[in-house]
């Protein structure tokens, strides 16, 4: 697979790799109608790419309206770099940028189906499960 590396959108090609992950996770994969995945939202939050033999397999992005608690969303990984990492990177990454800026707490709205993943990285579920664009979702958390 290679080398996966993550850093942060600082380039307006870097957003459009960024927003093709998504596009083809979201949009294309689990049918989110696009006006409900592009947002007003991305234009000031801090996005995160994984790079994998010079291709974007990866993104991520972190809100920072209600701070010191942020929000991380739009995580997504292409199908063929599922389960082998690159997510949990993905999220330690945008975990230790929010640490870094001062952020107590991050929270999510998980996927139902992957609610699993973010448990393992130390995340508790809250409440009941919940429909967004038409996905199951649970909404998470993780003190920093």
């Amino acid at each position: 697979m290679g080398i996966a590396s993550v850093s942060l959108v600082e380039s307006s090609q870097d957003f459009e790799n960024a927003l093709a992950v998504r596009l083809r996770v979201f949009v294309q994969e689990q049918l989110v109608p696009i006006e409900e995945e592009v947002d007003a939202l991305d234009n000031e939050a801090v996005h995160a790419i994984v790079e994998v033999k010079g291709a974007i397999v990866a993104t991520g992005r972190l809100i920072l309206q209600n701070f010191p608690i942020v929000y991380i969303g739009r995580m997504a990984v292409d199908i063929d770099y599922r389960r082998n990492g690159i997510g949990g990177k993905l999220l330690v990454f945008l975990e230790d940028y929010a640490r870094n800026i001062g952020a107590e707490k991050i929270i999510l709205h998980a996927q139902e189906y992957v609610k699993s993943f973010y448990f393992a990285h130390g995340y508790e579920e809250h409440g009941d499960i919940f429909v967004e664009a038409n996905i199951p979702h649970v909404l998470m958390s993780k003190d920093l």
